[in-house]
């Protein structure tokens, strides 16, 4: 992944120091070593020895009404210390939510958040931090990351944070899907030299390639913990018609019947930690998915509308099958080993199961380099595929998230073929460099089309969908064993099946602007969604198309639908993301981000440069209080290793991290979280390791030795 740290060494000092002013030992876990640490928990000297300290609860509320969620996200945060503090909590969200609402509860009083510029919004809070006044400043680190930063919080004191966002569902092969992101994965964090980026509390040094590295890297809380991170979730599903069935393969649900085809959907076992994504899907009865259809909302004067098309499906008659290319990219980084590295390899299993003998394939593991089983594509015949599914079944997960290589490996070596040609991904992309991805896929694309199939219990979704969306393919989850044939079979009937194509979008209405402004290629199973603004709703909307060699034609009113608040959010929220793509077409940094930012006011949206601030008016805390800035630790994805993600492998870089006299060796977990005043760092060795941590730690003992000495010195009369 990235690299850590040598801050190991402050460890002891700061926690005895802290220990002076802890909380309750009743407010705190059970009494642990910090050699018991794990990962990254914040320990106060307390009564029966260092205990863990609570850190944040989310209750997620959500209503469904057709094709649009509204969601609520209440997150609470306590402060069980004797000392005033600011705390800090990275978190993700659906990389396609549009976020309009923040809100702040201390004791009685409720504050609502204002949408400023990213800069004047950190002014605004920071501010308010100097004067003591309680603040919280909501920021968009990706599409899918956010940080929520709270001044003034004082001892004993707990302050409510909720957001809301409007989000888009996601509707393919006739089955609606929601999915609620409730951890970030640790990021691989390429690069070697360390730059003076966006400041930050995470536990990696901003690089040449992520100058962000510090904001998006949160530090990871101890898993053992169970009182850390509980999450409850309530969803509210009206979906419009009568449903065949309701699951959730990533939890166990309690799904309640209500009146008129509506339901309530519960976590069965209560509180959960937020450790994996929650992912919930619903299906219409035979003949009852929709065809068509459209929301509106009228706002200040003009309409917006949500519009959904299913194209029609392409004739029965056999048609002949073109042969294929497909090259399989598989992760084998430390961020797949365990459940994920599982999944992958029975999904690769099942894909060489489908390959045609007039099909050619190939397929190429990487880690901190990429490795190709055939020096070149070989036809689909027993012996090569043998000789596959014994490679597959041997790989093993360690090593750093190197992605661009494997990219690159992948689009090469492009035979002039009238063969099809297809790579699909297979990954859980746990990277922070996810633009200058975007930019190389866009560049060296060619004729190939780009499938990406999400792995693991926390994806990165953002990387994921946008990488399919600029590789011309499409995407696809699989979050447990269970799902591997279904989600396989369903690609690869998409992979076979012939593309939408040449599609056009006319509208009768005057002064229409829709977004997406070109509609992609699109698959088997998958919907037409455009949103767009009009200065009136009288008219139609017409969607042409091509599917293999057949013409259609669906003409559509615009009148009538239903009437759903936030479609005109949801609609800014798709001109922003198409403005940051022409980024990677040579747009200008400047006109782009006066564009983003105007609309983001306007709108009242979260964007990369603006942000939601709250601010109490009263100040709070004592006039010359200095705070202590504590970032929340986040819980490591289920099914993660933590000796495998920080410093596991056979390098020489990782043997001398494992001999590092400072790390406990019993039991022998590679990592231990470290609190001091700045942040929660994360302690051991990453595979792509460029700093050289062994020689600071011992540089570190040195010094504390030397310091020792002096002291000592110091005392003799």
């Amino acid at each position: 992944m990235a690299r850590p740290g040598s801050m190991m060494l402050f460890v002891f000092p700061f926690l005895v120091a802290l220990g002076a002013e802890a909380g309750p030992a009743t407010e705190l876990g059970e009494p642990m070593r910090p050699a018991e640490v794990r990962a990254g928990a914040l320990l106060l000297e307390a009564a029966g020895g260092m205990r863990p300290a609570p850190t944040v609860s989310t209750d997620v509320e959500v209503r469904v009404t057709g094709l649009l969620a509204r969601t609520r996200v209440v997150q609470r945060f306590r402060n069980p210390t004797a000392e005033w503090v600011e705390g800090v909590y990275v978190f993700p969200l659906p990389e396609r939510s549009a976020v309009d609402a923040l809100r702040m509860v201390v004791g009685e009083r409720v504050l609502e958040g204002e949408i400023q510029t990213r800069a004047e919004a950190k002014a605004t809070y920071q501010k308010a931090r100097a004067e003591g006044r309680k603040a919280t400043l909501l920021e968009q680190e990706r599409p899918n990351i956010f940080t929520t930063s709270v001044a003034n919080l004082g001892p004993g004191e707990e302050v409510e944070v909720a957001i809301e966002y409007q989000e888009e569902l996601r509707y393919d092969a006739g089955v609606f899907s929601l999915r609620f992101p409730m951890v970030v994965g640790p990021r691989y964090i390429p690069g070697s030299v360390a730059v003076a980026g966006f400041g930050g509390t995470g536990w990696a040094q901003n690089t040449e390639q992520v100058p962000d590295a510090a904001r998006v890297t949160p530090p990871v809380a101890s898993s053992a913990s169970e009182r850390s991170h509980p999450a409850t979730i309530r969803v509210e599903l009206d979906a419009g018609f009568r449903l065949r069935e309701i699951a959730s393969p990533s939890h166990a649900v309690r799904v309640s019947a209500q009146a008129e085809d509506r339901y309530v959907v519960t976590l069965a076992e209560g509180p959960v930690p937020a450790d994996s994504d929650f992912v919930l899907s619903w299906s219409p009865k035979v003949g009852e998915a929709p065809g068509a259809a459209l929301f509106h909302e009228e706002r200040e004067g003009e309409s917006y509308v949500l519009l959904m098309v299913m194209p029609p499906e392409a004739q029965a008659a056999e048609r002949a099958r073109l042969p294929r290319e497909t090259i399989f990219v598989v992760d084998t980084s430390g961020s797949m080993h365990g459940e994920s590295i599982v999944q992958a390899r029975a999904a690769l299993g099942l894909a060489l199961e489908r390959l045609n003998p007039s099909d050619f394939f190939n397929v190429i593991a990487f880690a901190n380099q990429p490795k190709r089983l055939f020096s070149e594509s070989q036809p689909a015949d027993p012996p090569s595929l043998a000789r596959a599914k014994a490679w597959v079944q041997g790989l093993d997960a360690n090593g750093g998230t190197e992605l661009l290589p494997a990219l690159r490996a992948a689009l090469s070596g492009d035979a002039e073929r009238s063969s099809v040609r297809q790579i699909v991904f297979i990954t859980d992309g746990a990277v922070a460099n996810e633009e200058a991805l975007f930019a190389f896929i866009r560049a060296n694309l060619g004729r190939s089309r780009l499938f990406t199939i999400g792995i693991g219990s926390a994806p990165n979704s953002h990387f994921m969908t946008k990488a399919a969306a600029f590789g011309r393919g499409t995407f696809s989850y699989i979050g447990s064993p269970s799902e591997v044939q279904s989600k396989m079979g369903a690609l690869f009937a998409k992979l076979e099946s012939p593309v939408l194509h040449d599609l056009e979008v006319s509208w009768d209405a005057r002064g229409a602007e829709a977004w997406p402004n070109r509609l992609p290629d699109l698959y088997l199973g998958e919907p037409v969604v455009v949103a767009a603004r009009l200065r009136s709703r009288e008219g139609n909307v017409v969607l042409k198309g091509r599917r293999g060699d057949e013409d259609f034609v669906i003409d559509l009113s615009l009148e009538g639908g239903a009437s759903e608040n936030g479609v005109a959010s949801f609609w800014a929220r798709r001109k922003v993301a198409a403005l940051m793509a022409t980024l990677h077409e040579g747009a200008a940094m400047g006109d782009v981000k006066q564009a983003v930012a105007e609309l983001g006011l306007r709108h009242h949206l979260v964007t990369r440069w603006t942000s939601l601030v709250a601010v109490d008016v009263t100040p709070t805390a004592p006039p010359d209080v200095e705070l202590e800035t504590r970032p929340v630790p986040t819980l490591l994805p289920k099914g993660w290793s933590l000796r495998h993600l920080f410093g596991g492998g056979d390098t020489e870089a990782a043997a001398r991290a494992r001999a590092n006299p400072l790390r406990p060796s019993a039991p022998p977990p590679t990592t231990a979280a470290v609190t001091q005043p700045a942040a929660l760092v994360t302690q051991g060795r990453l595979p792509q390791g460029a700093t050289p941590a062994a020689l600071l730690v011992w540089i570190g003992t040195a010094c504390m030795a030397m310091g020792a000495a002096i002291w000592q010195l110091g005392r003799r009369p």
